[in-house]
């Protein structure tokens, strides 16, 4: 994530301010797309043997593109409506130092969560977003009223701790941090609250009560991937890299690489108390991965205590 340490060449974060990062831009379009499937939550699913994969990475196609293809459509249309050679524009999914969930905000889309996400009234907050930077002026939307009221509920619900209170998070507690962006081994002390998260985390949004009738996405690109969903323990743990590649390919599930995702997967199996995964856990104390070695002793000591 270090593309978000980007600086100018005064030395300015770049992210701190959209004058920093395109001095040129006078405008911020934000677009937003509903990903959520009709699919039980992670909050609603308890089952030993399998883990949980966040409702973000399920997609046939990867978010990033798929929003992009969509972007470049308003892109153009928004060329189109102005005469001449002068208007510069420039896109980002998630690619950039942009906070875009900020600019969501002001540009109506919806409001900040206590849980740091966007939450739109009528679609809660399985949105993807999209920006587009443009050196023309538009006149600004009115941002969104805050509607979180005294709701806790996602503050309550994190296993590891990790909001310092509402509307703040530390990130190095999150377990979608934890299980897609961290390399190496991962603290003893985080691992328990973890669960059977194996790629990314929903809990905070599965808890929302302004999830609780957030609409289905018709976008065929967003539905489910065969197997991704609740996907096998055990499956994940001894995934060789050629399977990897092939049933990955084109998804953000990548990001983890096969390392990170058998990590997670093999703490996911020490979290879950069951025995029945003894054997596998004993083979893999010999891997030849040395972190995914290390977590498979000690999941192999967390399932056998009485």
């Amino acid at each position: 994530m270090s593309y978000l340490e980007s600086r100018s060449d005064s030395g300015e974060l770049k992210r701190a301010s959209l004058r920093t990062a395109a001095p040129w831009a006078r405008s911020v379009v934000v677009c937003a797309i509903n990903y959520n499937t009709e699919q039980p939550y992670s909050t609603r699913v308890n089952d030993s043997e399998r883990g949980w994969i966040s409702r973000y990475a399920w997609s046939r196609e990867d978010y990033h593109d798929s929003v992009m293809r969509r972007l470049r459509i308003v892109e153009r249309s928004l060329q189109e409506m102005v005469e001449g050679p002068d208007l510069q524009t420039r896109c980002y999914v998630d690619t950039g130092p942009l906070v875009e969930r900020v600019y969501a905000k002001y540009a109506g889309v919806g409001w900040i969560g206590k849980n740091t996400c966007i939450l739109n009234q009528k679609m809660g907050s399985w949105l993807f977003l999209g920006v587009i930077l443009a050196s023309l002026e538009l006149a600004p939307d009115l941002p969104a009223p805050d509607r979180c009221g005294t709701c806790t509920r996602c503050l309550d619900a994190c296993p590891t701790n990790a909001f310092l209170g509402p509307y703040e998070l530390d990130s190095n507690k999150c377990i979608s941090y934890l299980t897609v962006e961290k390399r190496g081994t991962i603290p003893e002390q985080t691992r328990d609250g973890m669960g059977r998260h194996v790629f990314g985390c929903d809990i905070c949004q599965d808890v929302c009560p302004w999830n609780r009738k957030a609409p289905v996405t018709d976008a065929p690109e967003f539905q489910m991937r065969e197997g991704l969903v609740n996907p096998a323990l055990e499956w994940l743990a001894v995934m060789k890299s050629e399977e990897f590649r092939e049933v990955f390919r084109g998804s953000p599930i990548r990001r983890a690489k096969l390392s990170g995702l058998r990590r997670n997967a093999v703490i996911a199996m020490g979290n879950s108390g069951d025995r029945k995964f003894v054997p596998t856990l004993d083979e893999l104390c010999d891997d030849g991965d040395p972190v995914v070695a290390e977590c498979a002793a000690w999941a192999r000591e967390r399932v056998r205590r009485p």
